[in-house]
């Protein structure tokens, strides 16, 4: 018996600051227009994931390797400017944006929480960076049984043969692995 699948769009990591760390950034904003563009049509759910923290950053410990590089570099930094969401990409009415506080976009989110309480049991991912976000909560909806389709030229990071290599030998382990027009003519 085939299982229903209730998708949502994951759109996530697409703060302005973040975009800015990646090759080819409207080569990105682009491909996820149209992205947007198709869903809101479809009817698809879309929920924005953000990373982000409370002035001085307490979530952060000197313990974690990855954030608490960043700690030191956005101290003096507004948070709610460093997590604005590109413009181009902005969520429009009835479209939820999820805080989150590490990598994945469950850890220390109320994504899960929003997910199960829409029925969603398929998610769509797409984001900066490949080798954080993405892998991250690939990682983690397996683990919680989703179904999960990447958006390859959807998903974006600072080292292109990581991307690939994610892409095409370890995300295929755990998702369906798709080009933003395939999966269109396919939904």
């Amino acid at each position: 018996m085939e299982h229903q699948s209730n998708p949502a769009l994951l759109i996530m990591d697409v703060q302005s600051a973040i975009l800015k760390m990646i090759p080819e950034p409207e080569k990105f904003t682009e491909a996820v227009t149209t992205l947007l563009r198709t869903a809101r049509e479809k009817k698809i759910p879309i929920f924005y994931v953000v990373v982000g923290f409370r002035n001085g950053m307490p979530e952060i410990s000197p313990r974690n390797k990855s954030f608490s590089l960043s700690k030191d570099r956005l101290a003096n930094t507004k948070m709610e400017d460093w997590m604005r969401i590109d413009p181009p990409l902005s969520p429009q009415e009835g479209e939820h944006v999820i805080t989150k506080r590490r990598i994945s976009a469950f850890t220390g989110s109320d994504l899960e929480v929003i997910l199960r309480a829409n029925n969603i049991n398929h998610l769509v991912l797409c984001g900066i960076s490949t080798s954080g976000v993405v892998l991250s909560t690939t990682r983690e909806a397996a683990d919680k049984d989703y179904q999960i389709t990447i958006l390859s030229d959807c998903c974006a990071d600072a080292d292109a043969e990581v991307h690939e290599l994610l892409m095409k030998k370890v995300f295929p382990r755990q998702a369906e692995v798709i080009g933003l027009e395939a999966w269109i003519m396919k939904i």
